[in-house]
């Protein structure tokens, strides 16, 4: 019997009713939407922001507000395809540069045999001793098509990287 694998150690943001939960209810509009789930749907998908709901800073709501800031905050340093790279934690080992499925068919002759990467098309590589990433729209967790890849989080030995 095989050791146990944790594939899924993506910490994720609340859902939209999670969200949805903690605000007034009131379809009031004011934050520009025309009910509150649409407005916690704007918010998971970073187009509003929770100061956008005025009834959130009236008194009777205040604690909500800091609820709601506290789920949102972890999507507030993440790249358009939800990755965050912890950098006090990463030291630049190189795991997911390597384990990453997209450096891999595009650098076969650099992160696809574990050397430093030789494309300019890559989404992660290691620079100033930490993980960065770029071209972030190439993430097989992004876009219509997406999938959930776990490559670079599993492979990261200091759990760095997270998708909110």
């Amino acid at each position: 019997m095989g050791a146990a694998h944790n594939y899924e150690k993506v910490r994720t943001m609340a859902n939209a009713m999670e969200i949805y939960k903690l605000l007034p209810k009131t379809n009031c509009k004011e934050c520009g939407k025309s009910t509150c789930m649409a407005f916690a749907v704007s918010l998971l998908s970073r187009e509003l922001t929770v100061d956008d709901c005025p009834p959130l800073k009236e008194d009777k709501l205040k604690a909500n507000y800091g609820k709601l800031s506290d789920l949102i905050t972890p999507a507030q340093g993440a790249s358009e395809s939800g990755m965050i790279v912890h950098e006090d934690k990463c030291f630049g080992c190189g795991n997911c540069v390597v384990a990453c499925p997209v450096n891999v068919a595009d650098d076969p002759h650099g992160a696809g045999i574990g050397r430093a990467p030789t494309s300019d098309k890559v989404i992660l590589r290691v620079k100033d001793g930490i993980v960065r990433t770029s071209n972030v729209q190439e993430c097989r967790r992004f876009g219509k098509d997406k999938i959930l890849c776990n490559g670079c989080i599993v492979t990261c030995p200091t759990e760095a990287i997270e998708f909110v």
